[in-house]
């Protein structure tokens, strides 16, 4: 049984298909609903990061130290403009609040590191085992490969949650991570759901766009929440400026489809997959 606190995995090893995009923007979806958040960057890449407007390359410690046991995840923790909260009839909601557990470069060293280490899946899981508590979702952004880094993901987890750019290369990846899902059910989090697919980048006037989501639900049976992300120039401007886009472009369809799926996430809980 899931917790009233859910951490959730954003995971997908094809690279481009707005993984990190979409943790941001359902991290700031949430905290405008009063929500707690934790965004955690697992890539060496640390997109996240600096999308967030945390610059990688000024950071004494980051996550790096967490996994090499140099430092607690309060040590390094920094704590982000919590977006405008959503308006209720007529009246402002709850503000929330919105942490990061940035990443560096650094981290690809971890990775190494880990590798020779025993219980070495569950270095993540047991470091924020003494935050998660204080947030009402823990989200954690995978790096865009099935090695160590992302195992520690999936085993720190609740849910899955696989960003699904509508293009063939994409769907078979949805394939080989889902069987990586398997392997971790079957050694380190047996408890691990998948919560759906969120279809991005979606250009709906191709059909191709729309077999791939008919495929990734017949072929796989994992279901792909609705609405779908259209793409958008607003979308891909949003990180240059350290933001997501519900902050740079609030009233744009990307932004608006966001913040449906933050607000479905929120209320239901995973079935098996």
């Amino acid at each position: 049984m899931l917790g009233p606190m859910t951490t959730v995995a954003v995971a997908n090893q094809k690279g481009g298909v707005a993984k990190t995009t979409t943790v941001h923007a359902l991290g700031v979806g949430m905290a405008e609903r009063g929500k707690r958040i934790l965004l955690v960057d697992l890539d060496p890449q640390a997109s996240l990061t600096w999308a967030c407007g945390v610059d990688p390359d000024a950071l004494e410690a980051s996550i790096h130290d967490v996994l090499l046991k140099r430092a607690k995840v309060t040590d390094v923790l920094h704590v982000l403009e919590p977006p405008a909260p959503l308006e209720v009839d007529g009246k402002a909601g709850r503000t929330g609040t919105l942490h990061l557990l940035p990443s560096t470069i650094d981290l690809a060293g971890a990775e190494l590191h880990l590798l020779t280490k025993t219980g070495r899946e569950y270095v993540l899981r047991k470091a924020l085992a003494k935050v998660v508590d204080d947030y009402d979702r823990v989200l954690i952004d995978c790096p865009p490969s099935l090695g160590i880094l992302t195992i520690n993901g999936l085993t720190a987890a609740d849910e899955v949650v696989i960003p699904l750019q509508c293009e063939s290369l994409s769907q078979r990846g949805v394939g080989q991570l889902l069987d990586t899902i398997e392997d971790v059910r079957d050694y380190t989090n047996e408890d691990l759901q998948v919560r759906g697919a969120i279809a991005t980048l979606f250009d709906g006037r191709t059909k191709l766009a729309h077999q791939v989501v008919e495929q990734v639900r017949r072929e796989y049976g994992v279901a792909v929440l609705e609405p779908f992300v259209p793409k958008s120039v607003k979308v891909a401007e949003a990180p240059a400026k350290g933001r997501s886009v519900l902050t740079h472009a609030p009233r744009s369809r990307s932004a608006e489809a966001y913040r449906d799926l933050a607000a479905q996430l929120l209320a239901r809980k995973a079935k098996r997959t």
